[in-house]
């Protein structure tokens, strides 16, 4: 079951999700207990090659990494032959010569971290390539789900915001509907795909989309950054049309809901401030879950692909009587 790289979810079985969950789950007992530290990785280096900004989940791969005992590399592509003009293929090729046994990719470019996978034997891990696509991002919110939902199957997710640019909409979506869960968008007609598949609801109103009486409200930020053209008047009528302002937030905490968002938070526009203290949001949640959901997958990837992993790190110590889960 073993894969030399992750790139997306749609290539994923759903037995192999679900394996990752489970191991999540035992990697989360273990370092939030007393093991911080496990030779899982021992001798492996990852390489972490950011082309984009990111403070969660670099930080959070690179703490995996780090306690899956992996030496970790960071490539500074700001100071590196990037800047003079070298190509993607040099950098990489350069990269294999170091011997880097996981190499951790973002890219503004959807699909160069499969392009990177083609041409080396370390395994890559997309970390988010453009508008397409953030595995990992949906494992820890399909994790973080499963934690509230042991049994997510016939669960509603309501994902509102820019789902134009966003790839965390569309794997998470993508995932959430392999474990069961029903999916719906909201945003402004401009934010929201003309196409999107028949089985995920599309909603342009708030009031009609509430009224799907959903289980979870995902709020995605607004990615300025990804527009080239101004997609609604202000950040003011975004906030009071489509955001969670103070009177929705009491609706929610009266009907129970749970709220997410993969961060960074734009206070006042997705969300107002009082959403950080609401005692269902899920948010620090999810950026916990980050951790063991990456330590998941590290472990679970065979660099080269010669020598499938027959069992993970967490399974193999268990069998040997090595390892007292909490």
């Amino acid at each position: 079951m073993a894969r030399k790289d992750l790139l997306d979810i749609a290539s994923l079985h759903r037995e192999e999700i679900e394996f990752l969950l489970d191991q999540s789950t035992s990697f989360k007992k273990l370092f939030t207990h007393s093991v911080k530290k496990i030779p899982a990785l021992e001798g492996k280096s990852v390489l972490m090659l950011f082309y984009e900004a990111s403070t969660r989940t670099h930080s959070s791969f690179e703490v995996a990494a780090k306690r899956l005992s992996a030496e970790v590399t960071n490539f500074d592509v700001a100071h590196s032959s990037i800047t003079k003009g070298e190509s993607v293929r040099e950098t990489i090729e350069t990269l294999q010569a170091m011997r880097t046994d996981y190499i951790v990719v973002r890219h503004s470019h959807p699909g160069l971290p499969g392009m990177i996978a083609r041409q080396t034997t370390a395994s890559v891990i997309n970390a988010g390539d453009g508008a397409h696509e953030h595995p990992t991002q949906a494992l820890l919110d399909a994790f973080t789900i499963r934690e509230k939902f042991p049994d997510p199957r016939g669960k509603k997710v309501l994902i509102i915001g820019d789902i134009l640019h966003s790839r965390v909409a569309r794997s998470t979506s993508t995932l959430l509907q392999k474990l069961g869960v029903e999916i719906a968008y909201l945003g402004p007609g401009s934010l929201v795909p003309k196409y999107v598949p028949a089985s995920i609801r599309r909603f342009t109103d708030y009031e009609a989309a509430m009224a799907w009486a959903p289980d979870v409200v995902y709020l995605l930020r607004v990615q300025m950054e990804r527009q080239d053209v101004q997609f609604f008047p202000s950040v003011r009528e975004y906030h009071r049309v489509y955001g969670i302002t103070t009177a929705r937030l009491a609706e929610i905490r009266d009907r129970g809901l749970y709220i997410m968002h993969p961060g960074p938070v734009n206070r006042g526009v997705e969300l107002c401030d009082a959403v950080m203290d609401y005692e269902r949001s899920l948010i620090t949640n999810q950026v916990e879950n980050g951790i063991s959901i990456r330590m998941a997958v590290l472990d679970w990837l065979t660099p080269g692909g010669e020598f499938p992993k027959q069992e993970s790190y967490v399974a193999q110590q268990r069998a040997s009587s090595k390892l007292v889960m909490p």
